[in-house]
């Protein structure tokens, strides 16, 4: 990790919100790639999250958290946007049901745009029949799903399951992550592809358009 972003994701998980945002314009001012800084701050919302599920941190620091993660993604989407971005396609994306957090979603969110993909949010506590609503009516090219907690895992694996009972799996790619989720998962309930971070999974989402090998 470059030295002049050190301590970005340890100063979110203090939950030091004037360091994270120091540190980020000045990592920002030095040239650094937005994408890394995206990177360390979506790898400190990972920590957060697992400090939450071993009940290390409660509801208050998981907002907290999210909102001093917004704030710095105001601070870099700015420099995320190209103009002239060749269309990769269309994403739609949600996080499943019973599950609330959406920062990690976000920030996929906003890499995928900026990459050129046309996003459809769903936001947060999405049904699998709001899945298969929204890709009927959107046909996009890949649906992207994320969950924080190992509880609301399994809404993946219904959402892909009725995507299939429906007949709309067909030249559609399944798109997964967040802490919980690893390739071994992905592969049980059919998914294409796993991101294990915001960089990874738009990477991924690039080769699954064909746009990258």
């Amino acid at each position: 990790m470059d030295e002049r972003i050190c301590g970005l994701r340890d100063s979110l998980v203090s939950l030091d919100s004037e360091k994270v945002k120091e540190t980020v314009n000045f990592a920002l001012g030095s040239g650094i790639e937005p994408l890394k800084i995206v990177n360390s701050l979506a790898d400190g919302m990972r920590m957060v999250g697992e400090r939450y599920e071993a009940g290390d941190f409660f509801l208050p620091e998981l907002m907290v958290a999210g909102e001093i993660m917004k704030k710095a993604m105001a601070i870099i989407t700015p420099y995320l946007k190209r103009s002239n971005v060749q269309r990769m396609g269309k994403v739609v994306l949600g996080t499943v049901e019973g599950d609330l957090h959406d920062i990690g979603k976000n920030v996929v969110e906003t890499i995928l745009t900026s990459a050129g993909f046309e996003v459809v949010d769903l936001g947060a506590d999405v049904s699998a029949k709001r899945f298969v609503e929204s890709v009927r009516n959107e046909d996009p090219n890949i649906v992207a799903m994320s969950a924080l907690l190992t509880s609301t895992m399994d809404g993946m694996k219904e959402v892909a399951d009725e995507l299939e009972k429906e007949g709309l799996r067909k030249g559609l790619k399944i798109l997964i992550g967040g802490a919980p989720i690893d390739e071994g998962f992905a592969e049980r309930i059919g998914a294409d592809a796993y991101g294990k971070d915001a960089m990874d999974a738009v990477r991924k989402a690039k080769i699954l358009v064909g746009a990258e090998s």
